[in-house]
């Protein structure tokens, strides 16, 4: 667990907290949607320590079983595909820092090719 993933003291959110933080899901509903892998939160003793990312993540299941009335055939499937696209984002940024340390030269080359390959796909 990254330094991110944790709360002002150091740990991460114990499953009584996040009820807490989070009113919208029971007990119940929680350990299910852990079970289902929604969430994957640490096993620590007898409970679960969620990260600050598992807790947006739990926000977010709220927001579209609530906001956009998804049910829980179509939740794996949107939740993969947010994944995805969140994991495409983080390729970018790492992309795109790369090509910001690059010499003004190679990225001048490599902004040409990009050029010439998207004129090729329109």
């Amino acid at each position: 667990m990254g330094q991110d993933d944790r709360k002002p003291d150091g740990v991460g959110w114990r499953t009584e907290e996040v009820l807490a933080t989070c009113r919208r899901v029971s007990s119940t509903q929680l350990t299910v949607w852990v079970e289902r892998h929604w969430l994957r939160p640490r096993h620590e003793g007898n409970g679960f320590v969620f990260s600050a990312a598992d807790v947006a993540r739990l926000e977010l299941i709220c927001d579209l079983r609530e906001d956009l009335a998804l049910d829980d055939e179509a939740m794996p499937v949107v939740l993969s595909l947010l994944d995805t696209v969140y994991g495409l984002r983080r390729r970018l940024r790492v992309l795109a820092e790369a090509i910001g340390d690059l010499p003004p030269e190679a990225r001048y080359l490599l902004q040409d090719e990009l050029r010439k390959r998207e004129e090729k796909e329109e």
